[in-house]
């Protein structure tokens, strides 16, 4: 409790409310109130000083307040009403309206500190009416106080409230609020937006939220609840599945509305991003590619480019390829670019080893746990003229080799052929055949232009032409064009069409009549020209008495002739030998020849002497070749002619000689002296 004085009173008031709870004049304060104070006098006049200190100026209020005697001063409350929208002017009310104890005005006016009442409100002292003075503010400023001290002492305390008017909209504390929410987000997960504030009070604060625009699909909903500090809070709710490739973003407008009429609203936008999560696998803009290219196509040519989107976004989106090996493709023919997609061949192809490749591609995407998809890609390859044509020959005699008989007949069959070009199926297939050599006598035929027989043309004999050299030549119809050649060496068989062949018909020997048996007497030769078999000849005598056949024999596999007897030439001085020559063949065919033989006679009987002895003298000194004897002539009687006389000398053959011939003389071939030799003996052979 502290005390102010003045010239006229003393003024007690309470320290901490500043509310006045006593006063007296000097010299009338005989106890303190409560043991705290000086005790205050039954009736008093005071003027009360309220000194608040500022720096750096000093506000002194000077107030004189009336009290009751009745020990302490009688408070009376008085309270009005005002909206906030009344005009300047406008009259609250009247200090003393309802009051039955206020002695009414004059009233001493006392504004509660800090309430603006001098600066807002206009208060008549000597009325008691109180008007506006400034347009009036709730949310500055809701009520108003003052005490009023009429001449009767009371305090009457005057409360003017100010009603509030909606004249205030909800504000948000931010025009755009910006919210994210995964895809997955489950239906009916909330999540706190900043709510509406509205400086109104009751209905005529923020009452509702609605959704104005940007709900696509209905997707999300609001909901509220008002909390104990007065304040509507707002959540936004999801109202069913989000999907972000649908919609990757809301831009939702909330209004907040009062409860006003009509109501004031305030406006918030809401920017909702939709996060993605893998929850696409990528697509392909084809589930099958196709695609051609050559098969002389170079290592890194380029076939086709294969593309597939992920609507995912991020790494979620993003899409690598690559070509499934365990399905497809396991030789690696083929690669593909695993960013752009592109296919390109990677080994050197083949059309004649396969003509079409199936792939299976993959698109995968980078998400933490990918997903892919996948698509067939064929891709054919086309052929080009690579390939020589192939021809296989088979053989159709009865070992497979390349023969045949030169009996066969026209249109008999030598030889199958069969043309085969890899590049089948194509343009490239189209083979043309023909044959060279065989002098015309061979020729092709076919019902197919795949498969050709060998076959004779013209008659055949091996004995003028026995092997000849066939060329096939197969040429397809490529640009430029590719051919190949078989070449083969055909032997003609031979069969027995001909006949053993002496070198002459008629031949003559000789032989002397004395031969030994198997005496070589003549050897004939005969040929056939066919081979093998059937030119194996074998010779043999025809046996006839008439010739005397019989005295001879002949070799079967030389034809070498000897005498099988002594031969006789006084029996058969020219016998006849009939040579049969025959061949192997079958059927067997043979030719013969005649031998004429002449027996030559020997002399196989001795020549007769007319006397056994001649005794001849000379006499000495004879001159060379004087005849000295003279023999008789000899017969030989199978011959009957002279037989010559050649003579030989056993002793001094060069002393005398003998004349060959049939004369028989002997004549001295040196001059003969006795003394030296007196006889001369010789022997003479006839």
């Amino acid at each position: 409790m502290s005390g102010i004085g003045s010239r006229s009173s003393v003024f007690w008031y309470d320290s901490r409310s500043g509310q006045c709870v006593g006063a007296c004049r000097p010299g009338e304060v005989s106890s303190t109130v409560d043991g705290e104070g000086p005790t205050i006098p039954p009736s008093m006049s005071i003027r009360l000083t309220m000194i608040r200190a500022r720096t750096p100026t000093i506000l002194v209020t000077t107030l004189v307040l009336l009290l009751q005697s009745s020990g302490l001063m009688t408070e009376h409350v008085r309270e009005m009403e005002v909206s906030e929208g009344a005009p300047v002017g406008t009259r609250v009310g009247f200090i003393g309206d309802g009051s039955s104890s206020d002695s009414g005005p004059p009233y001493l006016i006392v504004p509660v500190p800090g309430s603006a009442v001098d600066s807002d409100l206009s208060v008549e002292q000597t009325t008691g009416e109180i008007r506006t003075k400034v347009p009036l503010d709730r949310e500055t400023r809701s009520s108003y106080s003052l005490v009023a001290i009429p001449l009767s002492g009371e305090n009457v305390r005057v409360v003017v409230r100010v009603l509030d008017e909606n004249d205030n909209a909800p504000t948000f504390p931010s025009a755009v609020m910006n919210i994210e929410f995964p895809e997955n987000t489950p239906r009916d997960v909330k999540r706190t937006l900043h709510p509406a504030r509205d400086l109104d009070l009751g209905v005529y604060n923020t009452q509702r939220y609605n959704i104005v625009s940007g709900n696509t699909n209905n997707a999300f909903r609001l909901s509220s609840h008002r909390e104990r500090d007065g304040v509507l809070y707002l959540d936004l709710q999801i109202n069913g599945f989000l999907d972000r490739e649908s919609t990757s973003s809301y831009s939702l407008v909330i209004e907040a509305l009062d409860g006003g009429t009509p109501p004031l609203k305030g406006v918030m936008t809401v920017n909702i991003t939709i996060q993605d999560v893998n929850d696409n696998q990528p697509i392909f803009n084809q589930n099958l590619y196709t695609a051609s290219i050559p098969e002389n196509a170079t290592v890194g040519t380029s076939v086709l480019r294969v593309h597939a989107t992920d609507s995912d976004a991020g790494d979620n989106g993003e899409v690598e390829y690559s070509i499934n090996r365990r399905q497809s493709d396991r030789d690696s023919m083929f690669r593909i670019d695993s960013e752009t997609g592109l296919i390109a061949v990677n080994r050197p192809l083949d059309f004649e080893t396969k003509d079409v490749h199936e792939l299976v591609v993959v698109a995968r995407d980078k998400g933490a746990q990918p997903l892919e998809t996948t698509a067939f890609v064929s891709i054919r390859v086309t052929d080009v003229n690579d390939n020589q044509p192939t021809i296989n020959v088979i053989f159709l005699s009865d070992d497979a080799t390349p023969k045949i008989s030169e009996s066969a007949q026209p249109g008999e069959f030598v030889a199958r052929i069969s043309v085969n070009d890899p590049d089948s199926k194509t343009e490239y297939s189209n083979v043309n055949v023909t044959l060279e050599g065989g002098d015309g006598r061979f020729g092709l035929a076919t019902r197919d232009n795949i498969i050709y027989l060998v076959i004779v043309s013209l008659p055949l004999d091996r004995e003028i032409q026995p092997n000849y050299t066939l060329s096939v030549i197969a040429t397809d119809t490529g640009n430029p064009p590719l051919h190949a050649s078989r070449t083969f060496h055909l032997m003609v068989t031979d069969v027995n069409d001909n006949a053993p062949e002496f070198e002459k018909m008629v031949y003559h020997a000789d032989v002397l009549e004395v031969t030994d048996p198997g005496t070589s007497v003549f050897q004939v030769h005969a040929v056939d020209r066919d081979e093998g078999n059937n030119s194996a000849l074998t010779y043999s005598i025809v046996e006839t008495s008439a010739t005397h056949s019989s005295w001879f024999k002949i070799d079967s596999r030389s034809g070498l002739i000897t005498t099988k007897v002594h031969v006789d030439c006084e029996t058969d001085p020219v016998p006849q030998v009939i040579v049969v020559a025959s061949d192997s063949g079958l059927p067997q065919l043979s030719s013969s020849a005649t031998v004429f033989v002449t027996i030559h006679d020997v002399n196989d009987n001795e020549p007769i002497f007319d006397q056994s002895f001649y005794n001849v003298s000379v006499p000495e000194n004879e001159p060379k070749g004087r005849c000295i004897l003279k023999l008789s002539e000899c017969l030989d009687t199978e011959s009957e002619v002279s037989c010559s006389i050649p003579g030989t000398f056993r002793f001094f053959c060069g002393a005398v000689a003998l004349e060959r011939g049939q004369l028989g003389l002997v004549s001295t071939s040196e001059e003969l002296i006795e003394v030296l030799v007196p006889v001369y003996k010789t022997e003479i052979d006839g």
